[in-house]
This record gives C-alpha cells, structure tokens and sequence, in this order.
C-alpha cells in the first residue's frame, strides 16, 4: 500500500442512529452539527495557546481547519481525529523567543523556523513507522500502558479548568451548573439532542448566565461588544520562519510529545470504536507532522490530535471523520472571519471550563476502557505498578529537564510508562 495512496473503501454507510463507526456517517446536516460540536470543543484551547505564545489566534484557527484537511487527506480519512493548538510548543516557545507574555511576539519568525524543524522530524518518524509496522508499539505499549496514557492525557488538563478557569465563587458556580446542564442532557434527552450534549449543555449554561449577569447583576456580563466591532471577514497576520540552530535545538526535541500525544490518540479511539486503526499509525504521525510544517509556515503554531475532540467522540459515540471534514470546513471559514471568532470568544470562561470538565472527564474515563475492554490483570503487580505511577506522573506534571528541553506531565508519563513496564517486563 503506497505511502499517499488512497485506500480502497466504499462511500461513507449512510446511519441515522446508533454508534457511528470511523466509516460511516449521519445525514449531512446532522453532520454539519456535530461539526459544530468539534470545532467548540477545540476553540478554547487552539485559541488559548497562541495567546500564551503571542501567535494570532485567527491564524492558529485557520491553520487547525487546513492541518485536519491535511491529516484527513493523508490517513486517507480513516481515522478520525481534528488537529489543534498544540500545547506542548509553549515553553519551548517562549525560552527561544525571549517572550515576555503580553501582546504578539517580536521573535515569532524564529519560533516558526523551530516548529518547522519539529514538523519535518515527525513526518520522518512517520515515515520510518509506515514501512517498518507497528509490531514494535504493541510490544512497547500493551494494554496497561495505553490505558493508564489516554487516562493521563484527560487527568493532566484537569487542573485547567478548576484552577484557570474560575476566578471567584460565583464563577466556580457557574462551571458546576453547566456541567450539571451537560449531564442532564446526556441522560434524560434522546436521539440527536443527546447526540449534541455539549454543545446543547453549553447553549444552557451560557443563557442561564446571561441571566444571572447580564440580568440580575450577579457576576461579569457577557461583553458582546467584540462580536458587533468585528468584520465578518479578513485576513489574519501571516509571519514568515526564521532559522536558527538554538531554536532548533529547544523546539525539535517536542516531537517526542508529539508521537506519545498521536499514539494515545490512536490507542483511545482503536479502544472506543473496536476498529484497530495501528496500521494508519504512521500515516497519522506524516499526517500531523506536515500538518506542523504548513501551520509553522504561515505563522500558525504546531498541531496535534485534540484530546477534547476525543472526549466528545466518547460522550457521542459518533466517530465518522465526515464530521472532522465538515470541522476542518468550518475552521478555516472562522480563521478568515473575525466576527465568529469573537462570538466564540464571547462564551463566559466559567461555562466553557463547566464544559472543559466534562470533556476532560471522559478522556481519562477512555483510558480506563481499556483497561476493561481488555481484561487487564490489576492482581498482577507490574500492572499494578505501572499503572499507579503513570498516573500519577500525569496528574502532578513531573517534570525532568535536559538542559533547556523539559519533558513534563503526558510525556514523562508516557515514556516512563513505557520504560518502567519493559523493565518490570523483562525475561517474561
């Protein structure tokens, strides 16, 4: 099977209900809504980190929409994933960069130049793992690792909302209405409004806090000055790369995050719709890794498979890459729109941390099934151990540094995972 090769499938199967399989897909403009549900899902965190970078959100919007076309593209739409934001560029970006933290940032070109490097060194491991298999990954990462982590994937953004995403009582508050407003969705709805929980719960939560702020005084207003002052459409600020050998040197090595990011991904998704997708695992990572190259090119930050979108694809049971198409679509309408993106902006920080929660949530409940799908043996003590100190890596963000390279949270407990069960493993 050639590398770029579209492989031979059939059309999309036409459901109206039910689990919805990688292959498959609801009528168009049911579609079109869990579209919708993706690309919210993905805003809040593909916006918050060219912020934190000084990158402009509208391009990292434009460039997540073009990246998951590319990625769609490549892996010959089989495997459902949506490509954004990737944060573990941000500290490497700011050390390269010198940014102090508030506006954009005067060194991007550099940054750009070191995400490019990245980009094209994960493609090359792409490539490698295409012609060679994956036989090695399943020796390296069985059941217990996997699991414990796509769990750790979930567990690791917790204290994002909780500690981030709620300034006051109040706030606190509303983040547990609107998770409240989620879960009452998801259980005493049906058919496509159960299917649309998040972005249903979210609709809710934010009228609900229209009302108690905007209304009654309760707390801050929803400001929609931005969205009347935007333009409908416009082109966002493009940057060109520059390269230098010590932003090379910091930014490159993030590949390794990369991979464990996109591995989990796959393993997650093989999990919840009991497709084994590791044969498209190489075509994933050239697929993210040109996907890096192009965002890094017009200015865009590095991409990668969104843990958000994984959660909602858990809480949907809708797993057709129809919907990633119609998401990719919908981005790159509001890359060149800065009036949608100011109404996404405009959704109070308390909902979508009420939301993130959920989210979040149900990736690490994710990995635990798998865990259970596969029988793992937790009576065994190498699982016991492995498991228990991968999550906790995870969760408390342990970090280790090689010189001004820092490995922390996912990537020291995926590779610690993967490490520390070969050696408990060894002569078994």
């Amino acid at each position: 099977m050639g590398l770029f090769q579209w492989t031979e499938r059939p059309a999309q199967v036409l459901q109206s209900g039910g689990v919805i399989g990688p292959d498959e897909r609801l009528p168009w403009p049911q579609t079109g809504l869990m579209g919708i549900q993706h690309v919210i899902a993905m805003f809040g965190a593909t916006v918050l980190a060219p912020i934190l970078m000084g990158f402009d959100p509208n391009v990292a919007v434009l460039m997540s929409g073009i990246g998951t076309l590319i990625f769609f593209l490549i892996t010959g739409g089989k495997v459902p994933s949506y490509l954004g934001s990737s944060f573990a560029f941000i500290g490497v970006v700011i050390a390269a960069t010198a940014y102090a933290g508030k506006g954009p940032n005067a060194n991007i070109g550099v940054a750009l130049g070191g995400i490019i490097a990245c980009g094209l060194v994960y493609t090359l491991v792409g490539v490698v793992v295409h012609l060679v298999g994956t036989g090695w990954i399943e020796r390296f990462m069985p059941p217990v690792v996997t699991g414990a982590v796509v769990a750790v994937i979930g567990l690791n953004l917790a204290g994002i909302p909780i500690k981030n995403m709620a300034a006051n009582n109040f706030e606190a508050w509303m983040q547990a209405l609107t998770f409240v407003c989620v879960a009452l969705v998801a259980v005493f709805t049906s058919g496509m409004l159960q299917r649309l929980l998040i972005l249903v719960g979210l609709i809710i939560a934010s009228l609900l806090y229209a009302l108690l702020t905007n209304g009654m005084g309760l707390g801050k207003p929803i400001d929609v000055s931005g969205i009347a002052n935007a333009a409908w459409f416009g082109l966002p600020q493009f940057h060109a790369p520059v390269f230098e050998a010590n932003a090379l040197l910091l930014i490159v090595p993030v590949v390794i995050i990369l991979v464990a990011e996109n591995l989990g991904h796959i393993k997650a998704v093989t999990a919840m719709t009991g497709k084994n997708l590791d044969q498209y695992m190489g075509r994933a990572f050239i697929g993210d890794g040109v996907a890096t190259m192009v965002s890094g090119a017009a200015g865009g930050t590095g991409v990668t498979t969104y843990a958000e979108n994984i959660g909602v694809m858990a809480a949907t049971r809708i797993y057709s890459t129809a919907v990633f198409l119609v998401a990719a679509l919908l981005a790159v309408l509001l890359g060149f729109s800065p009036k949608f993106g100011a109404l996404i902006q405009a959704i109070p920080l308390p909902v979508m941390g009420g939301v993130s929660i959920v989210v979040f949530g149900l990736i690490a409940i994710a990995g635990a099934k798998i865990w259970v799908d596969n029988r793992v043996d937790f009576s065994q003590n190498k699982n016991l151990i492995v498991a228990a100190i991968t999550l906790i890596l995870g969760t408390g963000e342990f970090t280790l540094k090689f010189g001004d390279f820092a490995l922390g949270g996912i990537g020291t407990a995926t590779f610690g995972a993967i490490v520390l069960y070969a050696a408990l493993n060894r002569g078994k």
